[in-house]
């Protein structure tokens, strides 16, 4: 098997653990409100302006690795007005014929190499396993694409590390990690909301994974079966901890803005005990400084209560679920002054406040309905897709009006100008560099139930 060709291909129910779940609208807002949640909310307003007129120009772009997950980002990218898919590249040929009906008119190859020698491809979006992204993103980077690569950003600290150098090196290119929630604007409304001390003193963080699944897919073909279920084998897999709580994590570090310094790991096969050495069912608790905790809960063994994430605070805790933020105050904090000016209702005796625009308003019958409703529709996904793709536009242009002006001999020079590029805010090369050392040490921490102290040179690319 050649592995940093051989995408993944994730066909079963087992494996269906679809990353839209934890964005499902549902009643959970006016349950958050009937219990007292302010619910927060940026100003509906905020994606008008320049960024929502016309699409413009649009970036020519190739998926490498269309299993579950690829093809997830395809239908995503149809939505997507500046893309424009040109290739898809798998080495299964099953998943490059789904693909194919997602984005017709594309070039179909097994072999990444093509891709990155296609001058006209100018951004690539690589999907594959964990532990097969290096390669791949490191011939994209000296192939002069765009790359946006899926976090985790590799399996070893050394592949994360050698990806994020290369990334800073390549002054010329656009680098996006997949952690995608730095690019929902919901979440960068809150980001200054919690650091401002609107919680009052942060205490600790908790998020939690649940769904029942298997996580593994079948095939007639032993060798085939093997490679989709590299999730299962901790030889290519950074467990439940990484497959799915860089984001939670990432998260944390964002809000908290501090990267931990301990780490403590517990897990077990609890269910699926059908070889797998990866455990289905894990705890950690990262340790941050000022005596902050955070709790990462992930189960593949009972799916009650979903997923979300909490941010404690001495005056007041947000929950975040379902793409939604809801604020819970304590009865002894003291008024932000926001408050006298939002709508109110009252649910059992709390009173929920909706902060939103035109929120000083009277409260309308149908209150509870329009709780539910989110000033943004889409999901992370398409707006960190949307963001790769407008930022790749402009340096592309910013770096080709730089060689018309001073040749393409003035490496400097070009830099320069590409430096001054919009560049609009979602994960890069460091915060997937760093998530990435984290949850493989968090990992490791609960492959062996101990505490890992987390040096902080781990953390510096050198």
């Amino acid at each position: 098997m050649n592995q940093s060709t051989d995408m993944n291909e994730n066909e079963s129910n087992g494996l269906d653990f679809n990353r839209r779940d934890f964005l499902k609208n549902g009643s959970v807002a006016t349950l958050m409100t009937m219990l007292g949640g302010v619910e927060l909310l940026a100003q509906t307003n905020a994606a008008a302006g320049p960024e929502a007129k016309a699409a413009g120009p649009k970036l020519k772009v190739a998926v490498i690795g269309v299993g579950t997950w690829g093809r997830e980002i395809l239908n995503t990218l149809a939505l997507v007005p500046q893309a424009e898919v040109a290739a898809v590249c798998d080495t299964y040929p099953a998943s490059v014929r789904r693909a194919a009906s997602l984005a017709p008119g594309a070039a179909q190859t097994d072999n990444y190499k093509t891709i990155l020698d296609n001058k006209d491809i100018k951004a690539v979006i690589v999907a594959t396993p964990t532990y097969q992204h290096k390669d791949i993103a490191l011939a994209a980077l000296k192939a002069g694409k765009h790359v946006y690569c899926e976090a985790p950003l590799a399996s070893t600290i050394d592949d994360a590390r050698s990806i994020a150098a290369a990334a800073k090196g390549a002054k010329q290119v656009v680098f996006q990690t997949g952690l995608q929630l730095r690019a929902d604007p919901q979440r960068y409304f809150l980001v200054p909301f919690i650091r401002s001390g609107a919680i009052g003193t942060s205490l600790s963080a908790r998020a939690q994974f649940h769904k029942k699944q298997s996580w593994r897919a079948t095939s007639p073909k032993p060798e085939r079966e093997k490679e989709l279920n590299w999730r299962l084998s901790k030889e290519t897999s950074t467990g439940l901890v990484g497959e799915l709580g860089s984001h939670a994590i990432d998260q944390a570090a964002w809000f908290l803005n501090a990267q931990p310094v301990a780490v403590t790991g517990f897990g077990t096969i609890a269910l699926w005990k059908d070889g797998r050495d990866v455990p289905d069912t894990v705890q950690a608790v990262l340790e941050y400084p000022g005596g902050i905790t955070m709790t990462y809960d992930a189960t593949l063994a009972n799916s009650f209560d979903g997923d979300y994430a909490m941010f404690y605070g001495t005056d007041a805790a947000v929950m975040l679920r379902e793409n939604k933020a809801w604020l819970f105050k304590e009865v002894d904090s003291p008024l932000l002054g926001w408050e006298v000016y939002a709508s109110k209702e009252t649910f059992y005796k709390e009173t929920g406040i909706v902060l939103k625009a035109n929120a000083s308003k009277s409260v309308p019958a149908n209150a509870a309905a329009q709780a539910q409703e989110s000033p943004f529709s889409n999901t992370p996904l398409f707006y960190a897709l949307q963001i790769f793709m407008k930022n790749g536009i402009d340096m592309s242009a910013a770096v080709e009006d730089a060689i018309a002006l001073l040749g393409p001999d003035d490496a400097d020079g070009i830099a320069a100008q590409a430096a001054k590029a919009t560049h609009r805010p979602a994960a890069g090369y460091l915060e997937g560099f760093h998530t990435a050392v984290t949850t493989i040490k968090a990992n490791e921490a609960i492959l062996g139930a101990q505490r890992i102290v987390l040096k902080p040179d781990w953390y510096e690319l050198g």
